[in-house]
């Protein structure tokens, strides 16, 4: 399969952007080669610039739920664009939006929206700061919040893709203020909690961990997080910037009934748009200027085409409710690569909640970031690079999650599994 356009275009973007690309794990370098480069998707396809058609297993990290631009998606970005792109005022729309997420999550009494995820948690870090009058934030080992100063502290996806957990350019002591813990290690959070309850802030979590491949919390895990910050008056905060509106429409507070002080969302609540909110109980938001003292602001928040295409994606989510038939799919797809792999001789792990799901490299079960990391990423890579010659799009990562969306058939799930067998049986010990 030739990429000479994609391999002209990353030589210019070099000398343009930063490694060639405007987030790094776009730039192929957890998988070697180059980076393909998108002219455009539809359904669940996208097309590099050499006109090669991929099945896409990537879907914006999760944002395309619906797959690519959906005509309901594109009608309403088109029809809101002539009226105007951004007012940094008040418009109906953003209202609008606020009432389906409030409803979907009821937790978030008030909220705020925001351009990107990591405003979102960087925002909901300031507030539980101030509301709490405490400094301490607690994180998980490969959770990744967005490239927020505090969280890049042994943190996932794009940041474990390049071996570089910890971040450059943040200082002593504001990483100080941060305690990592591993994930599903009940007892490491007892006993923290025992040792420096009282100046706890926050502890903030992905419910179903996304971002070192997907890895569910044990049973227990989640509801425990909840007692413990009760009871040391400390805010329990969801990242739901993949799971929301992802595995199901309530996000993972609905499937696991466990209600947190604040929440964190993204990608599918603007419709892969540049649109992120936060929120969470009334008392602890009203911190937040104008009511309080927290500041926090941004002229393109709510800005009204990333709102309409909210609105539009949300609303068709509701109406559809698509998310049992995205399970059983889903649950099919991986079974079948599963039994390809077994009957390579591969050893293999996919671990997988609703439509989010991650095929590790490894030989036992993947629970949290230690073993995650004992897959084996080179095979990953050679298995990604066969796949992409086939026609297959998968995320360029060991460390990354991929989504199957409404508009992945079974008819096209069964071309992307005819290329997987045939990947299976060429990888080395097979």
């Amino acid at each position: 399969m030739t990429q000479k356009k994609s391999e002209l275009l990353f030589k210019k973007s070099q000398d343009v952007f930063v490694g060639g690309v405007n987030s790094p794990v776009r730039s192929f370098k957890g998988v070697g080669g180059t980076p393909r480069f998108i002219t455009r998707g539809q359904g669940p396809y996208v097309w590099d610039a050499d006109g090669h058609r991929l099945i896409d297993f990537c879907g914006s990290w999760g944002a395309s739920v619906l797959g690519h631009i959906p005509n309901v998606l594109a009608a309403a970005i088109a029809r809101t664009a002539k009226r105007g792109l951004s007012f940094g005022a008040p418009t109906e729309l953003e209202l609008e939006l606020g009432q389906l997420i409030q409803k979907a999550f009821p937790s978030m009494a008030r909220m705020r929206l925001v351009s990107s995820g990591t405003e979102a948690v960087m925002s909901a870090l300031r507030v539980a700061r101030a509301a709490t009058q405490r400094e301490v934030i607690v994180k998980f080992s490969g959770g990744y919040h967005g490239h927020v100063d505090s969280l890049l502290v042994k943190a996932g996806s794009g940041a474990m893709t390049l071996s570089s957990p910890d971040s450059a350019g943040i200082p002593a002591s504001l990483a100080q203020k941060t305690r990592v813990l591993p994930y599903n290690d009940l007892e490491a959070v007892r006993e923290l909690f025992r040792r420096e309850g009282q100046s706890i802030a926050a502890v903030i979590v992905e419910p179903i961990a996304a971002n070192m491949g997907v890895v569910s919390p044990k049973e227990g895990f989640l509801e425990e997080l909840r007692a413990l910050t009760t009871a040391n008056n400390a805010l329990l905060i969801f990242d739901e910037v993949i799971t929301g509106f992802r595995v199901t429409y309530g996000g993972a507070q609905t499937v696991f009934k466990v209600t947190p002080d604040m929440t964190c969302l993204g990608k599918i609540v603007g419709g892969g748009m540049p649109l992120a909110a936060y929120g969470g109980r009334r008392d602890i938001m009203e911190w937040v200027a104008p009511l309080g003292p927290v500041y926090q602001a941004g002229t393109l928040a709510g800005n009204p085409v990333a709102v309409a295409a909210g609105i539009a994606t949300l609303t068709t989510l509701k109406a559809r409710s698509p998310y049992k038939a995205l399970e059983k799919m889903t649950a099919w797809f991986t079974g079948e690569i599963e039994e390809a792999a077994r009957e390579a001789g591969q050893s293999i792990r996919i671990n997988r909640v609703g439509s989010m799901w991650t095929l590790f490299f490894n030989n036992a079960p993947v629970v949290d970031l230690t073993s995650v990391q004992r897959s084996n990423t080179d095979l990953y890579a050679a298995f990604f690079h066969s796949l992409l010659e086939r026609g297959i799009y998968l995320p360029p990562s060991a460390f990354e999650a991929a989504f199957i969306t409404t508009t992945h058939t079974r008819a096209i799930l069964k071309r992307a599994l005819s290329a997987i067998q045939k990947t299976f049986s060429k990888l080395p010990g097979s």
